[in-house]
């Protein structure tokens, strides 16, 4: 256990380390890599702390409620139901994450919170216009999943939802709270659907029928249907970001990529791109170019893998 100094607005913060090296790879740890190698290790290694927002608060209220309808029989599966549901799951959000309360701290009227509540339940009811919950019966329904590859990687990461047909045929589906992207920015989107993807294929040798995005924001429903050779080259596509990601975590080298997204971004007061300085990096490191070094064995005979 470490403890190291962090400066916020100006102060000095004692942070209680308990960093560790990545184990593992999800879409959005990969995503953030491929963004910005700083932002993944801000995220991952050093654990620090980010501001929730509305956007991404609302849309796990909205994922929440869609979860939830399915508890009722296929009948009472309606839009009026659904949109019942929006204050209720709002309450259990805040009971378990009570900082999300500092969302409408300044809102004494209670004017923003009733603004932000309405846009939920429209969202949720815009999924009536584009699927029929009353004709779907979810095999699964927030799922963990998780597959460690013959390299050692391991992927891990929850499927809103997953639908199986009668003759065997699976269907990955995920809920956008935001609107359908570009067609120019379609592989981008597409990415975490094909990493399930290839979860399930590894893990179930079963390789999903459709990938289904299902964007609320915009009404918009967009498909793939992938085959091996696409899940092939996911597979190896993430087997070289993990590569990289391991070599960073030894050499202690994470480089900004600056993009629009900075603007966005809660780590700009520590990111040397803004002026800031990235906290003592509390994981041991190897310079670029000396081997990691290999664990002696362990008695009984057997040898630890290294992460």
């Amino acid at each position: 256990m470490v403890f190291r100094s962090l400066s916020v607005s100006g102060r000095r913060v004692c942070v209680m380390s308990t960093s560790r090296p990545p184990t593992s790879l999800s879409p959005s740890r990969a995503s953030d890599f491929m963004q910005c190698p700083l932002l993944y290790r801000f995220r991952v290694i050093d654990k620090l702390p980010e501001k929730p927002s509305e956007a991404a608060t609302r849309g796990t209220l909205v994922h929440a409620v869609l979860e939830r309808l399915f508890d009722a029989p296929a009948a009472e599966r309606t839009a009026p139901r659904a949109r019942s549901l929006v204050p209720g799951q709002w309450d259990r959000l805040l009971e378990s994450r009570p900082e999300l309360a500092e969302l409408f701290a300044g809102d004494p009227e209670g004017e923003r919170l009733t603004r932000w509540l309405a846009e939920a339940e429209q969202l949720v009811e815009r999924w009536f216009s584009l699927e029929d919950p009353t004709r779907l019966e979810p095999a699964e329904r927030e799922l963990f999943v998780e597959t460690e590859l013959a390299s050692g990687l391991r992927l891990r990461g929850v499927i809103d939802r997953v639908d199986v047909a009668p003759t065997g045929e699976v269907r990955i589906v995920d809920y956008k709270t935001g609107k359908a992207p570009r067609p120019e920015y379609a592989e981008g989107a597409l990415f975490q659907m094909t990493f399930y993807a290839l979860v399930v294929w590894r893990w179930k040798q079963v390789v999903p029928r459709r990938l289904q995005l299902v964007y609320l924001g915009s009404g918009e429903v967009v498909t793939y249907d992938p085959v091996e050779a696409d899940l092939e080259r996911v597979e190896r596509k993430l087997l070289a970001l993990w590569e990289a990601i391991e070599l960073a975590t030894r050499t202690g080298d994470w480089r900004p990529r600056p993009t629009k997204l900075c603007g966005w971004c809660d780590h700009q007061a520590v990111c040397p791109e803004f002026g800031g300085t990235p906290p003592v990096y509390p994981l041991p490191v190897v310079p670029a170019g000396v081997p990691a070094a290999v664990p002696a064995p362990q008695a009984g005979g057997g040898t630890p893998s290294v992460v």
